[in-house]
């Protein structure tokens, strides 16, 4: 936690220093991890940390120059540390400057694939009631443009969004025809409906393609199921057509963990280094949808998916190691966020968090969501992160609304109760959606939180990596760099 010193602490010896903010951490016996406001990380012993508190250290003093390189301590009449510090901060916050670069279109619930982790509540292929209009297209259109940014990304989802490739289209070359914003294009399709003029389109307008691969045939299968049983061909085959018509950098892919992937994460990811792909995932079931009405949440905890991670990280630095390049995407988010002051756009690694003020999410329907995974909870009924509507709202009217307001105030991770005095708290996020979701409060009760116990398992996994690997180390640096 942060520690402040009473005026009785100091001594006449150390009038001229000041402790400057950092939380800390019980490691060991005798042992302790302390962290700086921007999360540079340092290791005290029980007896450095009582002398550090006190300032019972002066120049000269090893630890008084650990210390001072660690931004903890610093001279009462001095302000370099404190503008350094200030500046380091404010380049970690920037993304703060770039509100609502994210813009998610739901074009249809319909899919015609059945996975029993479905996160949206699919619909079936013959309803197509739930396909978004053009009337709404073009309504959510003027309000993503509306947004203050100068680049926008456009984000096709389902149901299978392709299943509604027409709407696809539409938006495209509305958006196209626009003036005012550079407009990135991305659609999230399981890639089974792929075909020629899909591929066509995606070139001559340069969109990206993000599907899911779960593993291997048998696994793929039985995680996403559709009629003839045969996800995994069409996902392979789409993955190898888009790389060799858009190119090997304009396909991603993701995987979820399901209870039957957590002894196959080999096998998993020896499917991701047979299609080509550069790096891998590795992400963790959500508690919406599907996932939550056949208990496929529940079937693990978060100490069961973190030993499944470990196990992944580590086999992918063994790949490394070996002389090919391939990345744990999640793993260099982290470690972008530990070993650098650059600002990241992964809505879950920030505070305030990303909803809202990272993405808007426009259902096939005309309302309007904080996040898509608000939008996942509004398909069970709860429509706690709705925030209007395209047909009455506008951009200002929906960012400004109360709900917004209440679940940005409630995802500050700097007061949060918990959060407020973690050691990992710069290089984390607060979810409220998760939280909702689990515990029936945005803010929720850290402790209880398998977000939490997977984010912190993450991070003490990777510092002890960099700390006492050090090949593997120059690998995750790498990655951080990239």
């Amino acid at each position: 936690m942060a520690r402040f010193l009473a005026p009785e602490a100091f001594s006449a010896a150390t009038e001229d220093l000041s402790l400057l903010p950092f939380n800390l951490e019980r490691t060991g016996t005798n042992q302790y991890l302390v962290a700086n406001m921007v999360g540079d990380f340092i290791r005290l012993t029980e007896d450095e940390l009582n002398r550090l508190v006190d300032l019972r250290i002066r120049p000269g003093d090893g630890l008084y120059e650990k210390a001072y390189a660690a931004h903890l301590i610093t001279g009462t009449n001095q302000t370099a540390q404190r503008q350094l510090l200030a500046a380091r901060l404010r380049s970690r916050m920037s993304f703060l400057r770039q509100v609502t670069p994210l813009h998610i279109f739901v074009v249809t619930l319909r899919c015609e694939h059945s996975c029993p982790y479905c996160q949206v509540s699919r619909q079936s292929t013959d309803r197509s009631r739930f396909d978004m209009s053009e009337e709404t297209a073009m309504r959510a259109l003027d309000i993503a443009f509306a947004s203050p940014s100068g680049r926008i990304k456009i984000e096709f989802q389902g149901g299978e969004p392709l299943l509604n490739f027409p709407m696809i289209r539409t938006i495209v070359e509305a958006a196209k025809a626009r003036s005012g914003k550079k407009v990135d294009f991305v659609i999230a399709s399981n890639l089974a409906l792929l075909d020629d003029t899909v591929l066509d389109f995606c070139k001559a307008n340069n969109i990206l393609l993000s599907t899911s691969l779960d593993g291997p045939a048998d696994l793929h299968n039985k995680n996403r199921p559709r009629p003839g049983g045969n996800s995994h061909k069409l996902a392979v085959a789409g993955i190898r057509a888009a790389r060799e018509v858009l190119g090997p950098d304009r396909v991603g892919a993701l995987m979820t963990t399901t209870e039957a992937s957590l002894d196959r994460v080999d096998e998993i990811i020896d499917q991701y280094l047979q299609l080509g792909l550069d790096g891998i995932f590795l992400r963790p079931l959500s508690p919406f949808g599907f996932a939550v009405k056949t208990k496929q949440f529940q079937k693990y905890d978060a100490n069961k998916w973190l030993n499944f991670y470990e196990r992944g990280l580590r086999r992918v630095l063994e790949i490394n190691r070996q002389g090919t390049p391939f990345r744990e995407f999640y793993a260099a988010l982290i470690l972008t966020r530990m070993l650098s002051d650059r600002p990241i756009g992964y809505v879950d690694l920030r505070s305030p968090a990303g909803v809202g003020l990272g993405a808007l999410v426009y259902n096939y329907d005309g309302s309007v969501f904080a996040s898509d995974e608000g939008r996942m909870l509004a398909e069970a009924g709860d429509n706690a992160f709705r925030l209007g509507h395209v047909d009455h709202d506008t951009y200002k009217s929906l960012v400004l609304s109360d709900k917004l307001i209440d679940a940005v105030s409630s995802s500050l991770t700097q007061c949060a109760p918990e959060c407020s005095t973690c050691v990992y708290e710069s290089h984390c996020g607060a979810d409220p959606v998760y939280h909702h979701a689990t515990q029936g409060d945005a803010l929720g009760i850290k402790p209880l939180s398998a977000f939490c116990a997977r984010q912190k398992g993450i991070m003490g996994l990777l510092l002890d990596i960099l700390e006492n690997s050090p090949k593997d180390a120059a690998i995750l640096r790498r990655w951080a760099n990239a």
